[in-house]
């Protein structure tokens, strides 16, 4: 009943949620009978004394025939037109129970309590109340809080109707009510009977079925007309609903409530069409003009019988248009219940009067049908009204929460509109960086440039130097000159690829170089007459290297070849290149005079600049008679074998 409450404590419905439960209520209502109330002239219901103050105990009961399992009771609310708010509850209880017993149990026990959080009010619609199949043969509704009645405040205890079900049988039909406070007027349209009289403050209008217009028929005055109806077979019967003649449509109304019933009738059984041998079932007069309702519901002794009759004893009389009195009989349905099933629907009907008006067919008094559709069990329809009121109730919870949900998106729109321009401002600052980014890797590449040329340049023109001075010492016809010309030759060569090549370094040559042939060929060519130890452990894990990581090692190889080969004044050199899966080492070491000069940095600006390309860590050490020795360390975080990305070695 309070969907939106409830969804949202728990989990906060989205607005497809919602939306769909929307969509699922208005579907159900239009399944669902409408609210269309009575108009003319009946009786109210029952009504209690009035107390000036709510808390106030009032109870009305209701004594049963007989013992009977209770399944579900309704309570049918006395209905006020309010002049601000339309048609409302008037006098039905705040708080309130409902017991149930058997003989001798005067207490019995509750199978309902309500209180004023139950959210009952306001509503037209009756309240339906399940009881899980209580055997009782009284029932009884004692309220505890009372509402005000609408017209001068006073507090009360007001009903229209009080059903009490036992499967389709309403076995509360008729019997003997009593209560806490007598009736203060005696003739009114007040009174305890008129709350299980089967009178309702509603017409039926169900959803479904094509309109039906009722039967009504001229009779002649002083005749006593009858209505017959042969059910096919025979039947044990306990119930039949008279529908009386549907009132006009019209604001005011042109008829009369009682229009074509008869003032007195009775219905009689029979197993033969010519009731020789009748049972009369029940006898209906009206005393006053409100034993007058849409449908006249009565219960008695289940009876086996075949035929039915509908005598009228004294059948209605009214002003024609023409001002003349006339005698008019007429029904909207006849139904025949037996086991809680219609039996006569659809069934044949004669009359023992000729039909003077051919626009109105006797069919319609078994087709099942009324003015407004198909007619319903009583306690279906009920229960549709019951269930159109907590939907009614639920739907503008359900449209207030979706505009609270449509005001949050569209706040939520306008923070996305500012995040978007600030998405937009952050791009250009992107695009800023980036350029930033982009003129610091050209600056680097420069740089790795630069370092290139002055190694691979600088260590090929040293070797041209020394491959001069060599020839100097050496005849000029002898074969020796001539091999260091051809040397001289080659390594000038192969200074214009150096150059050619340094600008491209990071792609085509990279991915081609033999690191430790080529390091084997570097330390042969420049410290040429040298003698040279070459060690390498772990080879496999070099192939492993990026080839930038590659290509950066062998030039810092080389640029330790240079230094030695031009400061170290050695004979001898050693190198140890190790590999492993985390690491690789090189080490460096020559037996000259090593670094004892203050002045000069204990590692070369070259050894630092190439030890940063390679986001290595470079030790140089030097001790007196022993040399000096270059360590590099390289870590490695993950192996790339790709040949365009850049090293992954990371700086101690």
């Amino acid at each position: 009943m309070f969907f939106v409450m409830e969804v949202a404590a728990k989990s906060k419905p989205g607005t497809r949620e919602l939306e769909a439960r929307l969509a699922s209520i208005d579907t159900e209502l239009n399944e669902l009978a409408s609210y269309s109330l009575r108009g003319g002239t009946g009786n109210v219901g029952y009504r209690s004394k009035a107390h000036p103050t709510r808390s106030a105990t009032e109870w009305v009961e209701v004594r049963l025939a007989e013992t009977a399992g209770i399944d579900e009771i309704v309570l049918v609310p006395a209905i006020w037109r309010d002049t601000k708010s339309g048609f409302n509850a008037d006098g039905f209880p705040l708080e309130f129970c409902i017991r149930a017993g058997g003989e001798g149990d005067p207490e019995g026990v509750v199978v309902a309590a309500y209180d004023e959080s139950s959210g009952l009010l306001p509503r037209v619609a009756p309240v339906v109340i399940p009881c899980a199949g209580v055997k009782a043969s009284w029932v009884r509704l004692e309220a505890t809080l009372l509402s005000p009645r609408a017209w001068d405040g006073m507090h009360l205890l007001q009903l229209s109707e009080m059903l009490v079900f036992d499967g389709e049988e309403n076995v509360a039909l008729n019997q003997s009510v009593t209560c806490s406070t007598p009736e203060r007027f005696h003739g009114s349209g007040r009174h305890r009977d008129y709350l299980v009289d089967g009178f309702l403050p509603y017409l039926m209008d169900a959803a479904q079925g094509d309109q039906s217009v009722a039967f009504v028929s001229e009779v002649g005055i002083g005749n006593q007309p009858s209505l017959s109806v042969d059910l096919g077979e025979s039947f044990v019967i306990n119930r039949i609903h008279l529908h009386a003649v549907d009132i006009s449509d019209t604001v005011p109304q042109a008829n009369f409530t009682d229009f074509g019933l008869p003032r007195h009738f009775v219905v009689e059984a029979s197993m033969d069409p010519d009731f020789a041998k009748a049972t009369e079932l029940f006898e209906y007069r009206m005393e006053s003009i409100y034993d007058v309702g849409p449908i006249l519901m009565s219960r008695f002794a289940p009876t086996r019988c075949r035929h039915l009759r509908v005598v009228a004893m004294e059948p209605f009389m009214g002003v024609r248009p023409d001002e003349s009195v006339g005698s008019q009989i007429g029904f909207a349905d006849f139904e025949v219940f037996a086991e809680g099933r219609n039996v006569a629907l659809g069934k044949p009907i004669d009359a023992s009067f000729g039909l003077l008006s051919p626009d109105r067919s006797m069919e319609a008094l078994t087709d099942g049908r009324n003015l407004y559709g198909n007619l319903l069990p009583t306690r279906r329809w009920m229960r549709e009204l019951a269930r159109r009121h907590e939907l009614e109730t639920e739907r503008p919870r359900i449209l207030a929460a979706l505009d609270l949900l449509h005001a949050a998106q569209k706040q939520n729109l306008r923070v996305v509109s500012w995040l978007a321009a600030m998405l937009a401002g952050g791009l250009v600052v992107s695009v800023l960086a980036g350029r930033i980014v982009r003129l610091r890797q050209i600056t680097r590449v420069r740089e790795r440039l630069a370092a290139d040329l002055h190694d691979e340049l600088g260590a090929n023109f040293h070797a041209i130097g020394l491959l001069s001075d060599l020839a100097l010492g050496t005849s000029s016809d002898s074969g020796e000159w001539k091999t260091i010309h051809r040397r001289i030759r080659a390594l000038t060569e192969r200074s214009g690829i150096a150059v050619r090549h340094c600008a491209d370094m990071l792609e085509a040559r990279g991915s081609q170089i033999d690191l430790i042939e080529d390091m084997r060929r570097a330390a042969r060519r420049i410290m040429a007459k040298l003698d040279h130890d070459f060690s390498i452990v772990g080879e496999r894990f070099l192939a492993d290297l990026p080839p930038r990581t590659r290509v950066d090692l062998y030039l810092f190889y080389k640029e330790c070849l240079v230094n030695i080969s031009r400061h170290a004044q050695a004979t001898r050199f050693e190198t140890l290149l190790r590999a492993s899966e985390r690491e690789v080492e090189l080490t460096v070491g020559d037996n000259g005079r090593g670094i004892d000069d203050d002045s000069v940095p204990s590692i070369p600006a070259s050894l630092r600049r190439r030890a940063r390309l390679l986001r290595g860590k470079v030790e140089v050490s030097t001790a007196e008679g022993s040399g000096t020795r270059v360590h590099l360390i390289l870590r490695r975080s993950r192996w790339r074998s790709h040949s365009g990305n850049p090293s992954t070695l990371q700086v101690e």
